[in-house]
């Protein structure tokens, strides 16, 4: 059966229920996003901008971006989300942050994990013991050691901007791309079949993955579309079409077009590691920027065969799961709204009824089975709600990036 297929059945399936028809009526859609709004904003935490110790560095820069693009489908929003981007941009570096990140764990070696000196996920006694407990340091506008948080802070306030057009949010993009050009092609692994391209995902340079090398790709096809060319810090079209090559000559998008964790260090081939499903998704809203900045459709082809196959990969039952769960501790649990996000994108850019059906199968999915008596969201979008592994903003604006879809393709 063809994926296509596979989605209408599933939908169709699901739409049977008796209730399903009023579940998908815009006025419905518009009020679940907004009370999954007024439950992910109860840990935002005005004093530093950020929805920290709910959750983390990173992981706030994507609620950021899930708020924002809620704002952009329901204008009730618009003027509150207004105030708390504004806020963010003020109050967030001047966080003190105490970090360290790692790749991988006991049962997951490819999942990426953050710890926290002073808050949850607390750093395990064993790294605490080999690294030491990081020092706390003042953040330097939205840089730090890790070129894919800096990635997400950057998409962020390009969503920022688009909402807003205050070209303020706009510079501070460009601020953060610039920094991780500074390594662009000096990897051990910049140079392939494809040409030469690339970035690290860390400052100490220890690691190569897919996840810093998609958000450099669909930041430069961002900018570039957003940016005068005549008076651009960097050829941002250029940059994006380089990368590209570059990161398809590496081998990590695979025949069957899902996208593996990274390289291995020492022969820069594709590592095998685990198909996260926000590897499935950044590369969609870069390769629909890609496409409007050149006026090239076949970028659009490719995002829908990576797009498909993400599907039929990680939602074989119609709903989407990364392997990771429940367990995906603080990391993971922000991976499948991400991809959702892009997926809109591309559906927006290009429409299919798969992708509708899939969008409202699993907004149902989340508000039926994935939802406690406070509206918040948990991490396994088909459910049940477990309370081992409890809700928190990166649960919550996980979930919300489909709500948002959700309302978007209604």
């Amino acid at each position: 059966m063809s994926v296509k297929a596979l989605f209408h059945l599933t939908s169709l399936i699901a739409f049977a229920r008796p209730s399903i028809s009023a579940d998908i009526t815009l006025d419905t859609s518009i009020r679940r996003l907004e009370a999954a709004y007024s439950t992910l904003q109860q840990w935002y935490n005005v004093s530093n901008g950020l929805w920290i110790p709910s959750t983390g560095w990173w992981n706030s820069a994507n609620c950021l971006t899930t708020i924002v693009g809620a704002a952009a489908v329901d204008n009730g929003l618009e003027g509150k989300v207004t105030d708390v981007i504004s806020n963010t941009y003020i109050k967030a570096p001047e966080w003190n942050t105490q970090m360290m990140k790692v790749v991988g764990t006991e049962n997951e070696p490819f999942l990426m994990q953050t710890y926290y000196g002073n808050q949850w996920p607390y750093i395990p006694p064993l790294y605490a013991q080999e690294f030491g407990i990081p020092s706390a340091q003042t953040l330097t506008g939205f840089l730090n050691d890790y070129y894919d948080d800096e990635g997400w802070w950057a998409l962020g306030w390009i969503a920022a901007y688009d909402l807003t057009k205050n070209v303020t949010y706009l510079d501070q993009a460009e601020y953060i791309f610039a920094d991780m050009y500074s390594v662009f092609g000096k990897t051990n692994c910049s140079s392939n079949g494809g040409g030469v391209g690339g970035i690290w995902w860390d400052k100490p340079h220890t690691y190569v993955n897919a996840i810093a090398n998609e958000l450099f790709f669909s930041i430069a096809a961002s900018l570039a579309n957003r940016k005068d060319s005549s008076y651009s810090a960097l050829p941002y079209l250029e940059i994006a079409k380089q990368q590209l090559a570059w990161f398809k000559g590496t081998g990590m998008i695979t025949a069957d077009f899902n996208i593996n964790d990274g390289l291995d260090q020492r022969t820069c081939k594709n590592n095998g590691g685990t198909v996260w499903t926000y590897n499935q998704g950044v590369i969609l809203g870069g390769l629909v920027e890609l496409s409007k900045a050149t006026g090239d459709s076949s970028y659009i082809e490719e995002a829908h065969k990576i797009a498909q196959a993400a599907i039929a990969t990680l939602a074989p039952s119609g709903i989407l799961r990364d392997p990771c769960e429940p367990n995906c501790g603080a990391d993971g649990s922000q991976f499948k709204g991400v991809f959702v996000r892009n997926l809109q994108i591309l559906h927006e850019a290009s429409p299919r009824d798969a992708y509708r059906d899939f969008v409202l199968g699993n907004a149902i999915s989340i508000w039926d089975n994935d939802r406690d008596g406070r509206n918040q969201l948990y991490v396994s979008w088909a459910g049940p709600v477990d309370p081992a592994f409890p809700a928190n903003a990166s649960t919550q604006s996980s979930a919300m990036d489909c709500l948002v879809a959700a309302v978007a393709v209604v």
